[in-house]
């Protein structure tokens, strides 16, 4: 009798770990362009910070999309270890330095301060050529699905300033990957 509820409970283990896969296959395996269940919305949306002493010059910014979020990614090569950065919600974004208020469009507006000057400390020449209160150069987020604008705010005492325009107050992410910082904005809660 023991030995048979030991096969009993085998099998309905064994059972519920199949069941359990095909259900995680099954979300990997969504619709195409459809959000799938693995889409994290975790991340919530209070202020995110890290420091750092090593600091060199912002070189480019740049955005992407995904089917979960979009991602906008600060390029400071050169740079070795933590790189350093606040990042949170504002209700309006004011240039850093002078307190100018800079418009942004959209329902909510992510500031965003990376611990890199957009010029060589050492040469002073320009590295990124932001200009305060207008568009980040380069940077194309028509067809997005959260991000609505983004605003240059400046490059003082060693860090760079941007406000970025999202259509909703949503869960954002900081990470680092090598010499690059990465902010995604989730699409939903």
């Amino acid at each position: 009798m023991r030995r048979l509820g030991t096969v009993a409970a085998a099998l309905v283990l064994a059972g519920a770990g199949m069941a359990g896969t095909a259900t995680a296959a099954g979300a990997a395996t969504g619709p195409a362009g459809k959000a799938s269940a693995a889409c994290s919305t975790a991340w919530g949306s209070g202020d995110k910070s890290a420091t750092t002493a090593d600091t060199k010059p912002l070189t480019n910014v740049k955005t992407s999309r995904t089917a979960c979020y979009d991602r906008m990614v600060f390029d400071i090569s050169g740079a070795h270890g933590k790189l350093g950065y606040h990042v949170g919600y504002v209700d309006a974004f004011h240039q850093d330095g002078s307190g100018e208020r800079i418009p942004v469009k959209g329902g909510a507006i992510l500031q965003i301060f990376v611990s890199a000057p957009s010029h060589d400390p050492v040469t002073g020449n320009q590295t990124y050529a932001g200009t305060a209160g207008k568009p980040l150069p380069g940077v194309d987020i028509t067809g997005y699905r959260t991000f609505t604008d983004t605003k240059f705010g400046a490059s003082f005492e060693g860090q760079t300033q941007v406000g970025l325009g999202l259509r909703a107050k949503l869960p954002f992410r900081v990470v680092q990957s090598g010499h690059e910082l990465i902010v995604d904005v989730a699409h939903q809660w």
